[in-house]
């Protein structure tokens, strides 16, 4: 049978490691598919001296590739919102097929971009955009395809889970392990994306889409990131039975669907508390499958293209199939998706740690707890330290039952009033994930 031609663009290190595994793979991938996958041509600003692209043709014009007649597939792997959205709809207008790692590109113009693709009638695989090497796209969207989905969790960003795990283990503060995490490359020279939660949010609402058959809306996931986090914070939690970790948690209610990523108490005995390192791990909640646990390497050269080559042979075997029979984008057919809100993030119900820096004045913890008591929210356990000998001040920490995040917010908002407490109410969110 006929090879499929593929065109790469972006030869950096996910592009590097998915033209090597295709090479190196040739004939496993080839018995598999049912026909060679091989490259016809590469866009790339500069070669990779990792990679032996011999006689292949190459060119610096992503263009080029999405127009040559002789290529099947596109793999988009140069990042970013807007040359890639540009080659994406190229390719697509052109009939061809689009393999993607690009989770911005998916989270936020997805809905865009699968519209266009129904119209052509061709594919837009997209595993390798959410946890690197973990098939958990797969998992949800086929697998788990009898369940409806009651929640989902995920530790999906690994330079924020290297720096709450180094924080917890040697006790380093959050702005040191951030430098050494840059220079071993985890994290960019900028780092937001990965320690603001905005990677882990594109991902969140990818892995929601899926599993609720929503439409994709990154605009409407609440996201909170890691840099405000302290070694002392992480300490308490320990004390109390708890990691920390910056979490993905989306959660269908009868109001909406939750769709939020923050720094998260788990308690230390789950599975996915112990995700260390970075590692990445996803849990999710079906009603007849129960809990299930997705565990491996969220990024990097070959994990993320095993993710890439998968998509391959999934497009090569799906070629000569009818449109309207393939497994569907977001799981769901298109005709099909529900508009069950994404609630904001004051309706969102969890439990939550709260730390409070207090005077050492008698009566503080019986101010607190009527204020807690008075909107309805119990406490679960409850810290005292002793007193700073410096400055005299009381750290008090409380975890609380599960409640609607606008009580907690006045309830904050009232104690940070109160004369014998100071400063800022430190707030971080509680899942049992049972």
């Amino acid at each position: 049978m006929k090879p499929v031609k593929v065109g790469i663009c972006g030869l950096g290190t996910v592009g590097g490691g998915t033209f090597n595994v295709l090479k190196r793979n040739a004939e496993e991938i080839a018995r598999r598919a049912g026909r060679g996958i091989e490259v016809a041509q590469i866009a790339t600003r500069q070669p990779n001296p990792k990679c032996d692209t011999g006689s292949i043709s190459i060119t610096d014009d992503v263009f080029a590739v999405a127009n040559n007649p002789e290529i099947d597939i596109i793999v988009e792997l140069i990042g970013g919102y807007t040359l890639a959205l540009e080659l994406v709809l190229k390719a697509i207008e052109n009939g061809k097929h689009v393999v993607t790692a690009n989770k911005a590109l998916i989270a936020v113009h997805g809905n865009e971009i699968f519209a266009r693709a129904r119209e052509q009638g061709v594919i837009v695989a997209f595993e390798a955009s959410v946890a690197g090497g973990i098939p958990v796209i797969k998992a949800i969207r086929e697998g788990l395809a009898a369940n409806r989905i009651n929640w989902l969790a995920g530790i999906i960003n690994g330079t924020g889970n290297f720096i709450l795990t180094e924080m917890r283990e040697k006790g380093r503060a959050f702005e040191d392990v951030l430098k050494e995490a840059q220079a071993l490359g985890y994290a960019e020279a900028d780092p937001t994306f990965d320690v603001e939660g905005i990677d882990a949010a594109h991902k969140l609402t990818i892995l929601a889409s899926i599993a609720f058959g929503i439409p994709l809306q990154f605009d409407k996931a609440y996201t909170e990131g890691i840099s405000r986090l302290t070694t002392a914070d992480v300490n308490y939690a320990e004390a109390l039975g708890y990691r920390i970790k910056h979490l993905g948690v989306a959660r269908r209610t009868d109001a909406g669907i939750e769709l939020r990523v923050h720094p998260t108490l788990i308690p230390a005995d789950r599975l996915i508390a112990n995700v260390n390192g970075v590692m990445n791990a996803v849990m999710v909640n079906g009603d007849a499958v129960g809990s299930t646990l997705y565990y491996g390497a969220g990024a990097g050269m070959e994990p993320t293209a095993s993710a890439v080559v998968a998509d391959l042979v999934d497009v090569a075997r799906a070629l000569t199939t009818d449109p309207n029979n393939r497994v569907p984008h977001l799981a769901f057919q298109p005709d099909s998706l529900s508009a069950h809100p994404i609630l904001p993030v004051t309706a969102c119900e969890s439990a939550y740690y709260l730390r409070i820096q207090a005077k050492d004045h008698p009566g503080v913890l019986a101010q607190v707890a009527t204020i807690l008591s008075e909107r309805g929210i119990n406490i679960e356990s409850i810290m005292q330290k002793e007193a700073e000998v410096h400055d005299g001040l009381v750290p008090v920490i409380l975890v609380t039952h599960r409640v609607v995040e606008q009580r907690i917010d006045e309830a904050i908002s009232a104690l940070e009033t109160l004369d014998d407490v100071v400063d800022k109410v430190v707030r971080i969110r509680v899942e049992q994930l049972n």
